[in-house]
């Protein structure tokens, strides 16, 4: 059966489940594989629960008219929702980058909002079955598409570039995030560069950080359709206060204005400065992004402040790198509060690189004196326990700590990789 086909039978529901736990009467269900599953042996149980249609790519035992063999299941799910995507129409905004991208992803959402029907890729579905499934997700009533394109090797960029098919993206900055599949800091660069190569290539619009020395190098300074940010080519942004929020000051060649947010950390001045030039250029007024901005409030344990019958919580352990980590410690010192206690959990995906980096964490709150902090996981044995820093190897041996000797009267700080699951402490603070 060919992508025409398909796509004739996604019109008539406009739902797809890649997930025979979650099958909605009438979906397309696609038998996925990966390193635990194999959803080809689900097929039927799929069709059995309500699914229109099974697409496999094995040859299975139980045989049904509604189960419809492919060459490779993964490519079709691509192939489809690129056709959809050609078909729809829908002006696109991809975002990359190793820091941010979710936050300005909510904050673009957020502003393009005020003007047109949006719809932005949901949770963590930035990689090559969550952007299809975007792009699936956008029907007849939506007026602009926002697509987080997430990567840890060398050419998915490209590849989701591919399929969603932009016409405007931004790099949100480049740091040591993925380092292990990237291979450097020089690799991550060149990966996220890959949505920049596109974009020129078919003569799009590219959003540059100017302040970000990487991504300014990614794309040559004459490229005519090159809209700046966050320096002094286009856009200019400027702190005004951070303690707790951030203010600033935002001003282009037509406007001036101010916007006290919701988020922690000077490092969202960038994420902010990215979604008001985004706005901006798409024809939104001062007002109206200004009014988005201020109204966002964040969530998923990213930049979130909270408070408990206890203590004050600065919780951001959505994800963690080396480059995030060292700028999120360095803003959370910054805080009036005079007593502060850090939770760090370990980084993934550093690769050769990670024991060094776990150290030079370690040393970096050495340096500012801090005492106060306990680590998390594996990777910060060695340091954590030579610093004299309280260690946990998991983050139930955290929380028997914690349950064990509460912390009361404190302002905490919580930062992690995502496979931590810090969030699982909170309510012991």
């Amino acid at each position: 059966m060919d992508i025409p086909q398909l796509y004739n039978i996604y019109l008539t529901n406009r739902i797809v489940s890649t997930d025979s736990r979650n099958i909605s009467p009438g979906c397309m269900f696609f038998a996925l594989k990966g390193e635990n599953f194999n959803g080809n042996r689900f097929a039927l149980e799929a069709i059995e629960k309500g699914a229109q249609v099974a697409i496999v790519d094995e040859d299975l035992l139980q045989k049904h008219p509604n189960i419809l063999r492919v060459d490779n299941v993964l490519t079709t799910l691509q192939q489809l929702a690129r056709y959809h995507r050609l078909r729809s129409g829908i002006e696109i905004l991809a975002i990359t980058g190793s820091n941010g991208k979710t936050t300005t992803k909510e904050l673009c959402k957020a502003v393009l909002s005020e003007k047109f029907k949006v719809c932005a890729t949901g949770g963590n579905l930035n990689n090559h079955i969550g952007v299809p499934l975007t792009l699936l997700s956008m029907d007849v009533t939506t007026e602009f598409g926002i697509v987080e394109m997430g990567a840890n090797h060398p050419g998915e960029i490209a590849l989701l570039c591919e399929i969603a098919q932009p016409d405007y993206g931004l790099i949100t900055n480049v740091g040591k995030a993925h380092l292990e599949g990237f291979g450097g800091i020089q690799g991550v660069a060149l990966s996220k560069g890959e949505l920049f190569a596109y974009l020129r290539q078919h003569e799009k619009t590219i959003f540059v950080n100017e302040r970000d020395s990487y991504v300014r190098q990614l794309i040559p300074g004459h490229y005519s359709k090159a809209v700046w940010y966050n320096g002094s080519k286009g856009l200019e942004v400027q702190n005004i206060t951070r303690d707790p929020f951030l203010n600033l000051r935002i001003r282009d060649k037509n406007s001036t204005f101010e916007i006290n947010t919701n988020l922690l950390g000077s490092y969202n001045t960038e994420n902010v400065a990215a979604a008001c030039c985004v706005g901006l250029h798409l024809g939104l007024s001062a007002e109206s992004i200004k009014r988005a901005i201020q109204e966002y409030q964040p969530r998923n344990n990213r930049s979130q402040l909270m408070n408990t019958s206890k203590n004050k919580i600065f919780m951001d352990a959505y994800n963690a790198n080396p480059s995030s980590m060292q700028a999120a410690i360095a803003e959370f010192l910054q805080f009036s509060d005079s007593q502060k206690f850090l939770i760090l959990g370990e980084m993934r995906e550093l690769g050769d690189s990670s024991l060094q980096e776990h150290e030079n964490i370690v040393a970096y709150l050495r340096e500012q004196g801090i005492k106060d902090v306990v680590c998390v996981g594996k990777a910060f044995e060695q340091s954590a326990q030579k610093a004299g820093y309280k260690y946990a190897e998991t983050t139930d041996q955290l929380k028997a700590w914690l349950f064990e000797e509460p912390l009361t009267g404190y302002f905490v700080f919580i930062k992690g990789s995502r496979s931590n699951q810090l969030e699982k402490v909170i309510p012991l603070l």
